[in-house]
């Protein structure tokens, strides 16, 4: 099975874009714990969240065609 020509590129900015978040949530889990996650890595960690879901919304309407 051939994927087409637009479809590798899509898959690529798709796959880097659930790695920023990814390290987003990694950064947030090392930077706020100090025995657990509390309220300030809680809310970084929601905002992380919030920015993923426009960060994907944004990939999604570039790549669609």
């Amino acid at each position: 099975m051939e994927l087409e020509e637009g479809m590798v590129r899509k898959i690529a900015i798709s796959v880097a874009a659930v790695g920023v978040f990814v390290a987003f949530v990694v950064g947030i889990g090392t930077t706020f714990n100090d025995g657990g996650l509390g309220s300030a890595g809680g809310l970084a960690l929601v905002g992380a969240i919030v920015l993923f879901i426009l960060l994907m919304a944004v990939v999604g309407f570039l790549l669609s065609d």
